[in-house]
């Protein structure tokens, strides 16, 4: 893959796409994470005197203009953060933006308008990405939460300007390259989250190369169910219970369930709550965080391991009263000594806390599984060929 530092950047115009798809209320930001992580890569050119211009998406506008969809706030923020001022068009492409990026001198930054503004981004339009391309000399992609989305701004430009990856994305990629090719063992891996689909492809391509799988959330009951035990009202998925149960067959041991969970009979605060065997759920109520016992027994394993990976919360974490399983399996993690890599999305979010107590969190939740499960990313293929 080319890096950043195979590219010639001294006062060059160096078109970034970046990741800052931040959640913006009344025009606020209420976390920055995913623009702090991209400074590196901007503070890399600034150093060298390079004319940065930044372009990225917000949301889903559908190919429309969408006010609060504008990213103004965001701006105002980098600004903030690099103690500099950041330029901003209205749009991303056309004669005035054209303008902008020509009138950019050297150690100075633009950013663009939402790409998702227009339609052809998402159809990975060559046209749209010809006059992306007409902005700058050189093309960095450091965002790797959209490199699974061929798309115009990830995809059809690294083939029209010379390219390479940003820190972020080098960084995201030996973190996660090393779980699949040269994990250190033991091995554990841990994931939670709502559904078994979502984790299939990750599960078949590790399971062979971790030393254990440990389960939790809404999709440890599927398992359960797989096993023949009673869940309650707790989520299942029917269509996946066939394939728990081979799974359960091949890989044996490895995989370690919940031994007891917090159900209640809804899924919200103030819900009456309890602790009972995953033997004994009872018939009206559903599991929502795993227990104390099973608690231990994941943290034992997880203290024993010498790489850890995270994805998914362990119960509804988002509700307070279901959360006590996501923060003490996140606080066993942030105390083991090994490697330690968090997947991105809602596992993200649990560790906003304690970022810096793990090897590395993955700012993609989609695009970190969909490369764990050995598939190829279009963003960095591109950025290989």
């Amino acid at each position: 893959m080319r890096k950043l530092q195979d590219l010639e950047v001294n006062g060059k115009r160096v078109l970034v796409r970046v990741d800052f798809n931040i959640p913006i209320e009344d025009g606020r930001i209420s976390d920055d994470y995913r623009i702090v992580t991209a400074l590196p890569t901007i503070r890399y050119l600034l150093e060298r005197q390079a004319r940065v211009i930044l372009m990225r998406h917000l949301g889903r506008p559908n190919g429309k203009v969408v006010e609060k969809l504008r990213l103004e706030p965001v701006a105002a923020r980098l600004a903030e953060l690099l103690e500099q001022p950041v330029n901003y068009v209205r749009d991303c492409i056309g004669p005035e933006v054209e303008q902008a990026a020509a009138s950019l001198q050297n150690g100075q930054v633009l950013l663009l308008e939402n790409l998702r503004f227009h339609p052809e981004e998402e159809k990975n339009n060559e046209d749209f990405a010809r006059k992306l391309a007409r902005l700058a000399d050189c093309y960095i992609n450091d965002a790797f939460s959209a490199a699974h989305r061929a798309h115009a701004s990830t995809h059809a430009i690294a083939q029209l300007l010379p390219s390479a990856a940003g820190l972020l994305m080098e960084k995201e990629i030996s973190a996660l390259s090393q779980l699949e090719t040269n994990p250190r063992h033991p091995f554990v891996v841990v994931l939670g989250g709502a559904k078994v689909s979502d984790k299939i492809g990750v599960i078949n391509n590790l399971v062979n190369k971790a030393d254990y799988l440990l389960i939790g959330g809404g999709m440890a009951f599927t398992f359960l169910k797989a096993q023949g035990i009673e869940i309650g009202r707790s989520l299942v998925e029917p269509e996946r219970i066939e394939y728990a149960k081979e799974l359960l067959i091949k890989a044996g041991d490895k995989i370690k369930l919940p031994v007891d969970v917090v159900v209640a009979e809804a899924l919200k605060t103030g819900s009456a709550q309890k602790v009972v065997s995953c033997r004994e759920i009872p018939a009206d109520q559903m599991g929502l965080d795993i227990g104390p016992e099973t608690i231990a027994l994941f943290s034992q394993l997880i203290s024993t391991a010498r790489t850890v990976f995270w994805n998914g919360p362990l119960g509804a974490f988002e509700i307070p009263d279901f959360s006590r399983g996501t923060i003490s399996i996140r606080e066993a993690i942030a105390q083991n000594s090994g490697t330690t890599v968090i997947g991105g999305g809602d596992t993200a979010n649990a560790v906003q806390e304690c970022l810096d107590r793990f090897t590395h969190v993955s700012t993609g939740g989609g695009a970190s599984l969909e490369f764990l499960e050995g598939r190829i990313l279009p963003g960095v293929a591109v950025l290989t060929s």
